[in-house]
């Protein structure tokens, strides 16, 4: 058999250092309610969050305070990206937004930076799980399809492809995805390479070039008419107006 890292003995007497010292963990039910407000879309699992994280039975992984601070909110950022998933959240945004806050927790050596951290991290959470539409509820084909389209607005996209993976026929399928999404595939597909597109104007430095070969428009011409048909500006006005502030939030 193989040796472990830690044995029953390391085991034991950590388990006996915690009784003398009187510290526990969190029940099970206890650390499950942060995660279930999470779920909920409840504007509250901020605060009870930061409650249970920062309270006098938190784990202890590390001897340093900060260092297990910054493991513990590792931690928390990867149940609560699960959880969001759980929530109806599209799986690749939840775990960019852990990412994200996992890359600004790295830069920070502040128990009080890290409280603030975790308590917008779990605020953040939320507001995009209560602003998920519960109410619909895609067929497998459909949501197949939108998984598919998301991974892969840098390739071209036929109907042929989703038919394939879908094993629907190609016909049968845009009359389902037209029904449930209320617009066609290929209309989709130009929206959320819109979508795209404003992210990477607002927050990259990719030419118009560069954007427009990412997501396979035929040139860089075809792209701008596109966009500014979708925007109604061009990527230039659109890039130069959210850098100065006055651009409006846009959905997909």
């Amino acid at each position: 058999m193989p040796r472990h890292l830690i044995d029953e003995k390391a085991l034991r007497y950590q388990q006996f250092i915690s009784r003398e010292e009187d510290r526990r963990h969190h029940t099970a039910a206890e650390d499950a309610y942060q995660y279930d407000l999470l779920r909920a879309g409840n504007a509250h699992a901020a605060e009870e969050h930061v409650r249970i994280l920062f309270s006098d039975l938190p784990g202890q992984v590390s001897r340093d305070p900060i260092r297990n601070m910054k493991y513990l909110t590792v931690a928390s950022a990867t149940l609560a990206s699960r959880a969001a998933i759980d929530a109806g959240m599209d799986a690749e945004r939840s775990f960019t937004i852990s990412d994200l806050y996992i890359q600004k927790m790295d830069e920070l050596d502040t128990m009080e930076a890290l409280r603030a951290l975790n308590y917008d991290m779990f605020a953040f959470y939320s507001k995009e799980i209560a602003a998920l539409d519960k109410r619909k509820a895609f067929s497998k084909p459909v949501s197949l399809c939108l998984d598919y389209i998301y991974h892969h607005l840098h390739q071209q996209i036929p109907v042929r492809a989703l038919s394939e993976i879908t094993g629907l026929s190609a016909g049968y399928l845009s009359t389902v995805f037209k029904a449930e999404m209320g617009l066609p595939i290929s209309e989709y597909i130009v929206r959320k390479r819109m979508e795209a597109a404003r992210n990477m104007l607002r927050y990259s430095d990719y030419t118009y070039a560069e954007i427009s070969s990412i997501l396979v428009f035929s040139s860089q011409s075809h792209f701008i008419r596109v966009f500014k048909k979708y925007e109604g500006c061009t990527p230039k006005q659109y890039r130069n107006r959210s850098r100065s502030g006055g651009e409006k939030e846009e959905g997909p």
